[in-house]
């Protein structure tokens, strides 16, 4: 299959040329390997060579040898590589030398320095719309932070469409697949989660169906503000099984090692109010298409139930921002506080700069999130907090355009970086 280009590689690229060696992570099968492989001159695949083990207690500076830069793929299956490629950076003093991809970070026990000066890291997540080409990408982040207005762009979608890519998903690997066939993939991925990896990533046995009742608990509050004893209770109310809350923070912590999961941290900034912010954050899976293949969901459970739906989507969207905030030097964050005001996105840069976004799967409750926005911009603290660069609000099955009070109504159709 051709090389479908990714928005992540631009950044991959620049990296590579200001450092001995780029670090690219994410879940498995998100599409590292085939990202590297376009930059890489050489590889060496530690999950499929058995030499390597014996070469890494004989001569480790062997598996370091080949045309530059040379790819390192699952690199963390034999940690100790990490500061043999450290120390050969130190010796060859060069930039693109290396090129590591990841898909579970390594035990907290395994002894490794930071890396700082020789390494940069590229975070990689599953296929956005814009990749996928569901998206014209014609209306840009960066247009919207540029505080430009859209003119209207008429970029529908059917609800019946959103269902489908929302049980599709974006791994690559789904590409040109029917929704049963990939419906069939993610399950079987969400089983070998449970099954196999959750126990392998640090060779703790861990019971596959407590990980089942975990994933599904995480998966029907996707996108929502909930702590360890709620999920503790919503388990043992819908699945009855019998999961203790330390063994929740464990199966959390290798959920996370895995990259099975993104938070969503709260954004921290200064209102003009005496109600308090809310840290907790919002939590995702890395992959929307994970949260219905761990309940089994399919197209007519999610369309007779679009309250469960609109959360989805809101993730959908969530993950998509964080494609195109990065390609913009930016992160994303929530809001919310104890007056139960809250704002679905902050995507902010590094220099300060940000925007605000409301997600709203169909067009019945525009009008409800822009008081919603206005109100919350009303509130902030401007001799502390930097004004927003535009208020948004993304939609799934309405076209794009620029409201008269100034908000941005945008189809996430016609979204991009």
């Amino acid at each position: 299959m051709k090389y479908k280009k990714r928005i992540s590689d631009n950044e991959l690229t620049r990296k590579l040329s200001s450092s001995g060696a780029v670090l690219i992570r994410g879940a498995k099968a998100c599409g590292k390997t085939e990202s590297a492989k376009q930059l890489a001159k050489s590889a060496l695949h530690v999950d499929r060579d058995e030499q390597i083990q014996a070469l890494i207690d004989a001569e480790p500076k062997r598996l370091l040898l080949g045309e530059t830069p040379r790819l390192i793929d699952e690199w963390q299956l034999q940690p100790k590589l990490w500061n043999y490629i450290r120390h050969e950076i130190d010796d060859r003093q060069k930039n693109a030398q290396f090129i590591l991809t990841g898909s579970a970070n390594p035990d907290e026990t395994v002894k490794m320095h930071s890396g700082a000066g020789r390494f940069t890291i590229v975070e990689m997540r599953t296929m956005s719309w814009q990749e996928l080409n569901y998206s014209t990408g014609k209306i840009k982040l960066s247009s919207l932070f540029n505080s430009e207005k859209i003119e209207i762009y008429d970029s529908t979608t059917p609800l019946e469409d959103i269902v489908e890519r929302i049980i599709i998903g974006g791994f690559p690997t789904l590409l040109n697949k029917t929704v049963a066939q990939a419906a069939d993939v993610n399950r079987a991925y969400v089983e070998l989660l449970a099954e196999v990896d959750m126990s392998r990533v640090s060779d703790i046995k861990r019971d596959p169906a407590k990980v089942r009742s975990l994933l599904r608990s995480l998966a029907r509050n996707t996108a929502t503000l909930v702590d360890i004893s709620a999920i503790e209770k919503d388990i043992r109310e819908k699945d009855s099984a019998g999961i203790t809350r330390p063994t929740v923070y464990d199966y959390l912590d290798a959920l996370n090692r895995l990259m099975i999961v993104e938070d969503q941290p709260a954004w921290n900034t200064h209102i003009r109010s005496s109600y308090s912010l809310r840290k907790t954050p919002k939590r995702h899976f890395t992959d929307v298409a994970l949260a219905v293949a761990a309940l089994g969901a399919n197209e007519n459970s999610l369309l007779n139930d679009l309250n469960f739906t609109g959360f989805l989507f809101e993730s959908l969207a969530t993950h998509d921002l964080r494609v195109y905030a990065q390609a913009n030097d930016a992160k994303v964050y929530h809001y919310r506080d104890s007056s139960g005001l809250e704002v679905d996105c902050i995507v902010q840069k590094y220099n300060g700069d940000w925007c605000a976004f409301e997600i709203k799967l169909g067009t019945g409750q525009i009008d409800v999130a822009a008081t919603n926005l206005h109100k919350f911009a009303s509130i902030l603290d401007t001799k502390k907090t930097k004004p927003p660069k535009s208020l948004n609000i993304i939609t799934g099955t309405g076209m794009s355009y620029t409201r008269q009070d100034g908000i941005n109504v945008v189809s996430l159709a016609s979204l991009g970086a």
